[in-house]
């Protein structure tokens, strides 16, 4: 009889074999990764126009275009312009001059003409070792701190479309800050990941919700496997088996944990994972505490993958050649740093090629992509069997907490009493896994309403129509033209800290993002679309006078190539 793929994912029974007489690679089995490593692509000059765009992917997968065409239903286009090199010169000079700066303020503090704030061994530990990294604390002390004010606002209020904000002040430059009781009221939200508008407190999800803590209180106080399982949990996890398309799902209070808990339940000692190099830290944490030999991969790179792949198979593990146990490819949906959505047809296709294994997190995905908001896996039209684990979180589309893993049945019984997860963490809350069940009924129209047929074809549309609109303003954006993740580049670091005061103070959130989380040279801002905006809200923030003028104040229009000489002195501003 022949063995179920599931049994092989759990037990090893998939061996990839070595051909006769191959040799292991020198380097031996885990390839160092960089998890802000960047695919560049070659991108034209000057001004971007959408049909420039086009024209230049086009240009870069004409050949992947001409082999793969079949995978595809609709074109699939994606955005990534290389930085000009006059403001890569530029932004390197900015951090270049910080960093000088910065080592000039420590000389001050170490002779105790500049107080310090920070954490330093004192000095009789100077012998011990050192319990903080002076080299990862420079970075925070004299770059991040400068800056601190655009991020871990304060919010009082539900974060939807629009929310409220408690002022704050700092007289110290951000090392500490104080409330002044004043709220600021109906700022536009362009940066959390309610991508169907389901952050609410009003309307028949809130309402489900509030039932469920009136019979079953706020929280369990126990695990699955003891007194913490609920009917309302197993409710949920049928519900999502079939909202999947799968045979069963298993649902997690943490979405983080989903990740970084059940990948070491699934692979281990002689297994490779190949995972790409945009994925989330979550993922990169669950492959390193699995014991697996990790490789890495281009980002959204099939040639890069199967390279790996047929690596893999013919050297097998090193010194010894023994095939891998298991090959698992772990890849995400939508990457919310760059805003691309997975090769999936491909990679489905590559997985099947070399008989491998495949780990899908939709986070961002689910909900927020294909006509039934099923995710990467709708959006291509693709079998959902053909995935041999799909991993998706709560937080997002649905407006909640937790994850998912969905599978065949083997899979999930297997999770059920080896995931570290299941076993020990606490259940899901009652009126968490009630307002999971509401908002996902109403995206498969099982609420009577046509409200989530409509919430999807709203974000659709907005995403369309704000991506059109930077794009015709000359903006450069990354990203799939699908997704609702839209980064807008900004490069200078002066420009981070300034951006997000100047649209705080034209009542517009947004979330700023720089190194490390970025590439030194590609600092962004990142706007998640959602299906609450208004048409009203989005042209207040790209075509409206109150954007328009901020990114005249800063100079932001960088995609004209002469201006980038006069952002100069921004760099130079954060001073």
């Amino acid at each position: 009889m022949t063995e179920s793929s599931s049994s092989k994912l759990l037990n090893g029974g998939a061996r990839h074999r070595p051909a006769n007489g191959a040799k292991a690679a020198r380097n031996g089995s885990v390839k160092s990764r960089c998890l802000f490593q960047q695919q560049k692509y070659l991108r034209p000059r000057g001004k971007v126009r959408p049909a420039r765009v086009r024209s230049c992917e086009n240009l870069l997968y004409n050949n992947h275009v001409a082999r793969n065409g079949g995978m595809y239903k609709k074109p699939f286009v994606e955005y990534f312009e290389e930085t000009p090199l006059l403001v890569a010169v530029l932004t390197y000079m900015g951090y270049g001059i910080l960093t000088i700066f910065g080592y000039l303020r420590d000389f001050l503090r170490d002779w105790k003409i500049e107080k310090c704030h920070v954490a330093r061994e004192r000095e009789e530990q100077k012998d011990f070792v050192p319990l903080y990294q002076d080299f990862e604390n420079f970075y925070t002390r004299n770059l991040y701190m400068r800056i601190r004010d655009n991020w871990n606002r304060p919010i009082c209020s539900v974060p939807g479309a629009k929310m409220d904000l408690v002022e704050r002040v700092t007289h110290d430059y951000n090392w500490t800050f104080e409330h002044t009781g004043k709220v600021i009221k109906d700022v536009i939200n362009m940066g959390s990941y309610n991508y169907l508008g389901f952050a609410e407190n009003t309307g028949a999800c809130a309402a489900a919700a509030a039932e469920a803590t009136q019979r079953y209180g706020a929280g369990v106080n126990s695990t699955r496997r003891e007194m913490g399982n609920l009917d309302k949990h197993e409710e949920l996890e049928v519900l999502v088996a079939r909202f999947l398309g799968v045979e069963a799902s298993m649902a997690f209070g943490m979405g983080f944990a989903t990740n970084s808990m059940n990948i070491p339940a699934l692979t281990g000692k002689g297994c490779l994972i190949l995972s790409d190099e945009l994925n989330h830290a979550s993922l990169v944490l669950g492959a390193r505490l699995s014991g697996s030999a990790i490789r890495v991969f281009k980002h959204n790179n099939m040639q890069s993958l199967e390279k790996l792949l047929r690596d893999a198979i013919v050297h097998g593990q090193p010194r010894t050649h023994r095939p891998w146990k298991k090959i698992l490819i772990l890849v995400e949906g939508i990457y919310s740093m760059e805003g691309s959505i997975v090769r999936l047809p491909e990679v489905i296709a590559l997985k099947k090629k070399y008989k491998a294994y495949l780990y899908l997190d939709e986070a961002h995905s689910i909900g927020a992509l294909g006509p039934g908001g099923k995710g990467v896996v709708d959006y291509f039209g693709l079998d959902p069997r053909d995935v041999d684990i799909m991993m998706g979180t709560f937080t997002k589309s649905f407006g909640a907490a937790g994850g998912y893993i969905g599978g065949k049945k083997e899979l999930v019984d297997y999770l059920r009493t080896h995931s570290h997860s299941a076993v020990y963490a606490t259940s899901m809350s009652p009126p968490v896994a009630q307002q999971i069940i509401a908002s996902m009924k109403c995206i498969m129209g099982e609420d009577g309403t046509n409200l989530g047929r409509e919430r999807l074809q709203q974000l659709s549309e907005n995403t369309t129509y704000f991506r059109r609109r930077l794009h015709e303003m000359g903006f450069i954006i990354y990203g799939n033209e699908d997704s609702p993740v839209v980064p807008m580049m900004l490069y200078m670091p002066a420009k981070i800290g300034a951006f997000g005061r100047e649209m705080l103070k034209r009542n517009i959130g947004t979330v700023v993002v720089g190194f490390p989380a970025t590439p030194i040279i590609e600092s962004r801002a990142r706007f998640c679309i959602s299906a609450a905006h208004t048409r009203e809200m989005l042209d207040t923030c790209n075509v409206g006078y109150l954007l328009w003028s901020c990114f005249q104040l800063l100079g932001l229009n960088i995609c004209v190539f002469l201006k980038p000489l006069c952002c100069l002195p921004f760099s130079l501003m954060i001073l």
